[in-house]
């Protein structure tokens, strides 16, 4: 049996309460964080079984259908489309969510996403929400990504993954300009880890992934998928642009020392109030860019209705001062920013990674 791994951690007793309101005392054979599996197991005969279906075979904009218990209303349906594929929260989970604007809400986790035939196609497992309610964002783990999670589980009681030790980043239209690509696309590496294979392989810091074993990469969270359902000792072969020249790269994954897995980007923080994803430079960043002090922090992603895309700020700029204070990282940013003696209209300087020169703004 399946259901998340948030709904029983912690638990000291697990109980499954059938349609016919029997209730029968589960074991856990295992849960894991990272995807948000559970596996229980619960002793009985001529228990029914649903269907599996194959979720990498769902379309968007197909109809699906989910069955939970929403704020402890029992056995409620609801049905929407799928409104997209592998969606990434890359910090936190390991799963290629599927998104469906489906009416999910507290007491939905763990239930079963319906394909048009009746077949389990996903396990519901959460929202996004800024009241804590269905807002027409919900996200269920792939059957196949749950299944696979299951086998192992069921098999060892834990889960074997893969190690690469890259940090990718997306690339938008200003890095693809940069980079002299021909559109936004691929995975670019802000690190590599020490005496990791992608170290081993000879993969670089900066380097633009466009193809990994065949299949190619739009952006970083289609590698980190990747990555996520492979399998320690995979074997690997990269495409990748390295300053404006494409070659292959080859090499063999590893176990994950101490579960670590490929992340999202470097240090990364996100300001709410101004409307803005930062991280800091990488060596080969700071040297490439003129600013003064080859120091700064770049900006990844711009909310279009923030204080910070009002004043110009576009993503690919690199925030060198803020209110007449130096910006080396994030960090720097972070206390400057929250800082109680700024209040008012700030201003901060900016480089120009499309036109190499520094420009203000203010907000």
């Amino acid at each position: 049996m399946l259901t998340n791994h948030h709904v029983i951690e912690g638990a000291d007793k697990i109980t499954v309460t059938l349609n016919d309101r029997t209730e029968l005392d589960a074991t856990l054979i295992g849960s894991d964080e990272r995807s948000d599996v559970a596996v229980l197991k619960v002793e009985g005969t001529q228990f029914p079984a649903l269907p599996i279906g194959d979720s990498n075979s769902l379309k968007v904009g197909e109809p699906v259908l989910a069955i939970g218990s929403p704020f402890g209303f029992d056995y409620s349906a609801s049905a929407g489309i799928v409104s997209a594929k592998s969606r990434s929260f890359s910090r936190e989970t390991s799963v290629p969510f599927i998104q469906t604007d489906v009416a999910l809400n507290p007491g939905n986790s763990g239930g079963p996403l319906f394909n048009q035939r009746g077949e389990v196609i996903g396990i519901n497992s959460r929202i996004f929400s800024g009241t804590g309610g269905y807002m027409g964002l919900s996200f269920s783990i792939p059957i196949d990504a749950a299944m696979d999670i299951y086998e192992q589980l069921k098999t060892s009681g834990e889960v074997a993954r893969a190690y690469l030790g890259i940090y990718p980043q997306d690339i938008d239209r200003n890095l693809a300009e940069a980079y002299k690509l021909d559109k936004p696309q691929g995975a670019l590496l802000t690190r590599v880890s020490p005496d990791s294979p992608a170290q081993k392989a000879g993969l670089k810091p900066g380097d633009i992934i466009l193809q990994y074993n065949n299949v190619q990469i739009m952006r970083a969270s289609d590698l980190l998928n990747l990555l996520n359902r492979a399998k320690p000792s995979d074997p690997f072969r990269a495409q990748i642009q390295r300053n404006g020249k494409q070659m292959i790269i080859s090499g063999k994954l590893a176990y994950a020392p101490n579960d670590v897995r490929a992340q999202s980007g470097d240090q990364q923080s996100d300001d709410v109030q101004l409307g803005l994803r930062l991280r800091d430079l990488t060596k080969d960043e700071q040297a490439e860019i003129a600013t003064d002090n080859k120091t700064g922090v770049l900006v990844t992603t711009v909310d279009p209705t923030g204080l910070a895309a009002r004043s110009g700020i576009l993503a690919g700029d690199v925030i060198t001062n803020f209110h007449q204070k130096p910006i080396k990282k994030v960090t720097d940013f972070s206390d400057a920013i929250s800082s109680p003696t700024q209040k008012g209209r700030c201003h901060d300087r900016n480089y120009s990674t499309r036109h190499p020169c520094y420009y203000w703004s203010a907000y």
